[in-house]
């Protein structure tokens, strides 16, 4: 027997574990939303229980009459209730851009609505509970029809719209006997109503929306970024590689005129292409530095900036430091990917990024809270292939990999480690790298950009050289 009852209880947590991953795999948006949602769904049925049983089950007449028309005033809101529930996911879309207008879905909302409101009349003729009670439960009844209403009006249609259903109200109220200070009070009471929805579902979605249209324009200030860096890096390769490229073609035309006719200058032209090519290969090699390398201020510099309009409160100290350009390179990198995933990965609510020199080392550190969940084994070493600590899920670096692969790679050209550690919802990610002597530090600037050149001269290049000096 208490084998299906361990089961069932391993799958419970199962399942709450599941649901945990998925909410914490939320952005900050969509929990917004979520939460919101479920407000707007919980709202009617609490109105109904407040403002319809409570007061009918109070007042109420024990007589046939009063009792069918209660319970039945009853049934029809929770049907209004049930049905608010149902459309309310098209009504926000709309809202938000992402439906088209639910139309049916308010004409059944307005169907209910006036036969909830005919229900309240019928106990008004009958006299089956006390006006005040009554006018509690008058208040509930537009609200399902409103909340809908007012995520598909306008703010203009939507008073036009509740000011008609306050006036037919009245009417009806009026014919079913109320006098006076009872109609007037139905008439406020259906306005406060309308006014209550319209503010409670209204603003809560133009929140939303806000929300979103800021999301999206940060997605197209990041695109923006990158196309506009993708035209200087194309137009700086025209500049340098369009003149030379068009020398290089009438000096190699020339040369073959010269050779044709037995010219000796024509050696001197290959000669002269030579050079150019030469030449357009360390301008390309400079061209493609200048896309590559990052400026470590600028970096911290946006992290802070990012980060603090996502809600997150970011410190950074240090970044008046002087370091050389190779090692703002690679720490700018590690500062630009950390501050991509802490976005990304977990609820951060705090960011600080510090960055030291001592004992000729340069020392950055991201520090992150928010992380949802601890993967064993929270240390990963700086060498690539050995961590594992950094592909947890919810650390400040956690994901598929690509990132932390090509960061350990750009450490390891300068010497640097990366090391992590996660615990107690704080993820910390620790960068050393070797400051190199001024000797050192010319020397590893020839040897990347000899390193850079091969990836685009290639073993072609050489072996062409070799068939011209054989020739």
């Amino acid at each position: 027997m208490g084998t299906p009852a361990l089961r069932e209880a391993t799958d419970v947590v199962g399942r709450m574990r599941a649901w945990q991953r998925s909410w914490h795999g939320r952005s900050k948006i969509e929990k917004v939303e979520f939460q919101s949602t479920v407000t707007w769904h919980l709202m009617p049925w609490i109105f109904l229980l407040s403002w319809v049983s409570v007061p009918l089950g109070l007042g109420l007449r024990h007589d046939l009459a009063p009792q069918l028309f209660g319970w039945g005033l009853m049934v029809s809101g929770a049907a209004q209730c049930l049905h608010a529930s149902r459309s309310l996911r098209r009504s926000v879309d709309h809202y938000l851009r992402r439906a088209p207008l639910p139309r049916r879905d308010l004409i059944v909302a307005g169907v209910l609505m006036t036969t909830t409101m005919g229900l309240a009349v019928g106990l008004q003729a009958v006299d089956g509970v006390p006006s005040e009670m009554l006018g509690i439960t008058a208040l509930f009844v537009p609200m399902p029809f409103a909340q809908s209403l007012a995520f598909s009006a306008t703010i203009r249609g939507y008073a036009a719209r509740m000011a008609l259903v306050a006036a037919v109200s009245v009417g009806a109220f009026a014919a079913a006997g109320a006098r006076g200070g009872q109609l007037v009070a139905i008439g406020v009471i259906i306005a406060f109503a309308g006014f209550l929805a319209l503010i409670s579902a209204r603003c809560g979605a133009w929140t939303l929306s806000v929300m979103w249209e800021a999301d999206r324009a940060r997605e197209v200030e990041a695109r923006l970024a990158v196309a506009e860096e993708r035209l200087r890096f194309g137009r700086d390769l025209h500049d340098v590689m369009g003149r030379n490229l068009a020398v290089i073609a009438l000096k190699s035309e020339l040369a073959v005129q010269l050779a044709r006719r037995g010219r000796p200058e024509a050696v001197d032209q290959m000669v002269e292409v030579q050079r150019i090519a030469q030449e357009s290969q360390r301008e390309v090699r400079e061209v493609v530095r200048g896309y590559r390398e990052v400026d470590l201020k600028v970096e911290l510099t946006g992290a802070q900036g990012v980060l603090e309009a996502a809600g997150i409160t970011c410190r950074v100290s240090g970044s008046e430091v002087a370091l050389p350009a190779s090692v703002q390179s690679a720490l700018g990198w590690v500062v630009r990917e950390a501050a991509t995933n802490v976005l990304r990965h977990g609820d951060a609510g705090r960011c600080d990024i510090a960055l030291a020199v001592s004992e000729g080392r340069a020392t950055l550190s991201v520090e992150n809270d928010g992380v949802p969940e601890v993967a064993p084994g929270g240390r990963g070493p700086g060498p690539a292939g050995r961590g594992s600590g950094l592909a947890g899920r919810g650390s400040g670096l956690a994901g598929r990999g690509s990132g932390l692969a090509g960061l350990r790679e750009r450490l390891a050209a300068v010497g640097g480690t990366l090391d992590s550690t996660s615990g107690d919802g704080v993820f910390r990610l620790a960068v050393q790298v070797p400051l190199p002597t001024p000797s050192e530090g010319a020397g590893a600037r020839e040897r990347a950009e000899q390193e850079q050149g091969s990836g685009e001269s290639g073993g072609s290049g050489g072996r062409g050289l070799g068939r011209g000096e054989a020739a």
